[in-house]
């Protein structure tokens, strides 16, 4: 009989040590883009981050116009996105703070390998997006106000183009890999940032190649930056800016430097300063 209250005993300990650990479980929102999510980088970079200070971060991946909204509402903490514009805009209206460049890739234009538009070769994305458009497409576009979605339309913007409403033009309102498989399934070409690309290229069994890349225009910056607790009193701002500080650190910038795909590509640059 003693030795079954102790053995109730000592699970109830346990069951309230669990218990514990679980309350004292520190959790950061973070709204982020998809093309951190797709890529795989979050599942690579957060384990290193959550085992040395014990944050565990809850991601929400779209596109970057609403990640930013989120962090704007005070529903995230921190937001790590890729249009820097929109971002500097955000600080200077005072709903962020301590924003910091962290990494960069690239964008690239993918089609079907017989390219219809004959683009391949092309040095100019502008002028690229130009012959899409002459040849009628078809095109992909995100349609989503994401970082790759506001890109997407400065290129037409700089061709002098206006895609929307022509029959060749599909606004797919999705993520990035998603959007990638729509343009796959449509024989399109779309923009993608090149680290989606790369990780999910092989997965998803796309019959489409990269048709232009390497013009400077297609430079994709990602910054970080911490929701102002002053807007939002809720917000864990300690918390946050110990994964901004980690992120721009040597520890988080070697972390990114050694994220690859299974082919061993770099799929992002660290460039905090």
């Amino acid at each position: 009989m003693m030795t079954k209250m102790v053995l109730i005993l000592a699970l109830i300990g346990a069951l309230l040590i669990v218990a514990n650990v679980a309350a004292a479980e520190t959790r950061l929102r973070c709204a982020s883009t998809t093309s951190t999510e797709n890529s795989g980088l979050f599942k690579y970079l957060l384990p290193i981050f959550e085992k040395k200070t014990g944050i565990h971060v809850d991601v929400v991946a779209v596109g970057t116009g609403a990640a930013i909204e989120i962090g704007k509402r005070g529903d995230a903490d921190v937001v790590f996105v890729h249009a820097k514009e929109q971002e500097l805009k955000a600080v200077e209206e005072g709903y962020f703070v301590n924003r910091h460049d962290v990494m960069y890739n690239d964008f690239v234009i993918i089609g079907p390998a017989s390219d219809p538009a004959k683009i391949s070769g092309m040095k100019s994305a502008p002028e690229a997006f130009g012959k899409i458009a002459a040849a009628g497409g078809p095109f992909v576009s995100r349609g989503d106000k994401s970082g790759t979605n506001t890109k997407e339309l400065a290129i037409w913007k700089a061709a002098g183009i206006d895609p929307k409403g022509q029959k060749w033009y599909l606004e797919a309102g999705q993520g990035m890999e998603k959007t990638q498989r729509v343009a796959n399934e449509k024989k399109a070409y779309t923009l993608t940032d090149r680290g989606t690309w790369l990780a999910t290229k092989d997965k998803d069994k796309l019959e489409m190649v990269i048709v232009l890349e390497k013009d400077p225009v297609l430079f994709n910056q990602y910054g970080v930056m911490a929701v102002n607790p002053e807007k939002h009193k809720q917000v864990k701002y300690h918390e946050a800016m110990q994964f901004v500080d980690w992120l721009i650190s040597p520890e988080g910038q070697q972390a990114i430097a050694g994220f690859k795909d299974a082919r061993g590509n770099q799929l992002f640059i660290p460039n905090a300063k």
